[in-house]
């Protein structure tokens, strides 16, 4: 057992929260479903061996926590909010994914990464907060957005371009990056870059499996609907 504010502060205020949004607008079993695997997520990675992990050991671990936090949490709280709850607030898809995306370029840069593994009780948790904060941005107009479905699809094909990069770089570079790791004690497991190389390709892997998921299904709905009404689209490609 390894307490964290994340497991037993931040969960438990996002399920209050949800509680509270849950006595106004009833959602259904699916979105309870999912409001409680995101706040499973959430305790079993900060309240298991691999919190330990990730502020002692491994990159790999921190980056698995990163990505709960960043991208599959955000997700499933945000498919668990009722669709009329959802469509009352507009978060635009041009400020949502450029903020997603500095989110996790600034705390990946090298200084601001280690500064914050220093300070696990301040500065660590204020990292954790933006993560989840820029996901639920990110996820909000693709689930609860009035955007058309082509345009939905083209916004996650362009977080996944964009976002790449960072998991590609930690697999390439040829020497381990953050000093945190560099030091930490090991008595097994990786090494500091072949363990910077787990966490790169994991990461990579993730991303693409996630993003290329979700756009395909955006994808196939957008042709589906062009099938179903090709005149609208031609209208919709007219100029004016």
């Amino acid at each position: 057992m390894h307490v964290s504010a994340e497991a037993v502060v931040l969960a438990p205020m996002l399920g209050l929260t949800y509680a509270w949004v849950a006595s106004r607008e009833r959602p259904t079993r699916l979105q309870v479903a999912s409001v409680a695997a995101a706040l499973l997520l959430i305790f079993l990675s900060f309240f298991t061996e691999l919190q330990h992990l990730a502020t002692h050991t491994f990159l790999w671990a921190h980056l698995l926590q990163n990505v709960v936090l960043a991208e599959w949490a955000p997700a499933l709280l945000v498919l668990a909010i009722p669709s009329s709850v959802g469509r009352r607030v507009r978060i635009p898809m041009l400020i949502a994914l450029p903020v997603w995306l500095a989110t996790y370029a600034v705390w990946h840069l090298p200084w601001i990464y280690d500064y914050a593994l220093h300070h696990q009780h301040s500065l660590l948790h204020v990292e954790h907060v933006t993560y989840l904060i820029a996901g639920l941005a990110l996820w909000w107009p693709i689930v609860h957005g009035p955007e058309p479905t082509g345009v939905k699809a083209a916004y996650v094909f362009g977080a996944f371009v964009l976002a790449s990069p960072i998991g590609l770089l930690l697999a390439l570079i040829p020497r381990a990056i953050y000093s945190f790791y560099v030091h930490a004690p090991r008595t097994s497991g990786p090494g500091p870059l072949e363990d910077q190389q787990i966490a790169g390709i994991t990461m990579a892997f993730e991303q693409a499996a996630v993003f290329f998921g979700v756009f395909a299904l955006f994808l196939m709905r957008f042709l589906r609907e062009e099938q179903r009404d090709p005149e609208r689209f031609v209208e919709l490609r007219r100029p004016s």
